[in-house]
């Protein structure tokens, strides 16, 4: 039995995954200007959000699900550096929040990590 902030860490990527379908205007939003098919990829991302989430569950799945977490965290880096050197998102936001988006992915990554 893991500690019961595994199984949060697998609840919030499972809700995270939800808020792709749910919002998905501010999703597309986030995605830089270069990436083709915005929408199929907020929908892939979440999908994959999902199962990770729910594969953390099932023990034989957890280090593939810790693993697919990492790459996933670090798939998403370009989103975040996206949005910090974008001027209409430093409008928005103050770039501390912008740039501690970036530094917890990195600490959302130690977390999967710390599990494997």
């Amino acid at each position: 039995m893991e500690a019961w902030h595994y199984y949060l860490m697998a609840i919030l990527y499972i809700l995270a995954g939800i808020l792709h379908f749910i919002k998905s205007k501010w999703y597309i939003a986030v995605i830089p200007e270069k990436f083709p098919a915005k929408l199929l990829l907020v929908y892939l991302s979440g999908i994959a959000e999902i199962y990770l989430g729910i594969m953390l569950f099932l023990p034989s799945w957890k280090l593939l699900a810790l693993s697919g977490i990492i790459l996933m965290l670090l798939a998403f880096l370009p989103v975040h550096i996206y949005m910090l050197k974008h001027p209409g998102f430093r409008k928005k936001f103050p770039a501390w929040a912008l740039l501690s988006r970036i530094s917890l992915q990195f600490l959302l990554m130690y977390w999967a990590y710390s599990y494997m």
